[in-house]
């Protein structure tokens, strides 16, 4: 059993994608036979439920919540962020002090680019404006969600033996539940007569949901279109900037336990990504494709270079990004064209079998030894 520790300078518990991410990986290490302790900061938090309750996970693996200064009432948030990150890294360097660790992991470069360890291992999700290949040099190895990250880095001057190229993941049991479309429509109050398009996740607008809502006035009368997530003030937002539009429904925030029944009350669900920046067009590796995989339902989606990394032609229907009337095309042909649908959910589910998070954490432990 070796002692790994996974550093993440993160609000958790947290509403963000981040946090379910890096709590499923540390599960899953603990499952490979790691001990292992999570650290983060302490910081306040609206969230008043504990960590294994949110995240409705069994606790086993450690948690050390490390003491900063809360700068976070500075008006200014790249600043109050840059100063509470200082802070915490003085105290992830003490709290590290003699330690006897094997492993340490972490998605924060702010964090490993000072860390003094023989096995640093980082996971990256973006690749920062300012990265330059120094930021590397006490890491002995990274781990990218997407090919298009590892190209970047390998023009910026890493060598490739360095690198591992780890999609994200799925708990696939989570998602493919045994319960009737019907029935968990009357149990979510959601139309019973009405064909479903679903998204969920945030509302950002390299995630595309804009294109999603503007594609909804080129769809059927009996269609509609419904988001769950976002922030509470992103779901605000995008309520007002879509007032007029009659057939959406965005219901805002739900818990991570209950979106495995909402995928499974949908006709098909919708991954819209923008092709307009980099971290979507080359770098992500989201989770909910992932999850959509998982619940047997037809997928469209952008057809995107990150995208097309896990999906294709044979598994989901990829329609030009930014283009709201291509996405209600690729909508239109899904609910039409029923027999294709189930042959390519059906195909998704087969592939997803390769991604879930105990699998991705094990190819990454073969890639640390």
């Amino acid at each position: 059993m070796k002692k790994l520790i996974y550093i993440a300078n993160v609000r958790i518990p947290t509403e963000k994608a981040h946090g379910i991410q890096i709590m499923k990986m540390c599960q899953a290490f603990a499952v490979a036979g790691h001990d292992l302790t999570l650290v983060v900061p302490r910081r306040k938090n609206e969230i008043k439920k504990s960590i294994w309750e949110y995240y409705d996970q069994e606790k086993n693996f450690g948690i050390e919540y490390l003491k900063i200064t809360d700068f976070m009432k500075i008006v200014i948030p790249r600043i109050s962020f840059y100063l509470q990150s200082r802070s915490f890294l003085k105290s992830v360097l003490f709290y590290l002090k003699n330690k006897n660790l094997d492993i340490i992991y972490s998605r924060d470069l702010s964090i490993v680019k000072y860390l003094d360890f023989e096995n640093v291992f980082y996971e990256m999700h973006s690749l920062p404006r300012s990265f330059n290949k120094n930021d590397l040099e006490k890491v002995k190895g990274v781990i990218t969600i997407t090919k298009g990250l590892k190209n970047a880095l390998i023009k910026k001057g890493i060598p490739e033996d360095r690198i591992l190229v780890a999609p994200d993941g799925v708990d696939i049991e989570n998602f493919d539940i045994d319960i009737s479309k019907e029935e968990v429509r009357k149990k979510l109050d959601m139309p019973l007569n009405k064909k479903i398009v679903l998204y969920t996740g945030h509302l950002y607008e390299w995630k595309g949901a804009q294109i999603l809502a503007d594609a909804s006035e080129f769809l059927d009368e009996n269609m509609i279109v419904i988001f769950v997530g976002g922030t509470e003030k992103d779901v605000k937002e995008f309520r007002n900037r879509n007032r007029n539009k009659n057939n959406i429904l965005i219901l805002g925030d739900k818990p991570y336990s209950g979106i495995p029944y909402y995928l499974k009350a949908a006709d098909v669900l919708v991954l819209p990504n923008s092709g307009k920046t980099e971290i979507s067009k080359n770098w992500t590796s989201p989770m909910k494709m992932f999850e959509y995989m998982a619940s047997k339902k037809p997928i469209i989606a952008s057809d995107l270079p990150s995208l097309r990394e896990i999906l294709n032609e044979n598994n989901a229907i990829l329609v030009e990004s930014d283009n709201s009337q291509s996405l209600a095309q690729g909508i239109r042909q899904a609910l039409k064209n029923q027999d294709f649908s189930s042959k390519i959910s059906s195909q998704a589910y087969q592939d997803v079998q390769k991604y879930t998070w105990q699998k991705r954490v094990n190819n990454i432990l073969k890639f640390i030894k």
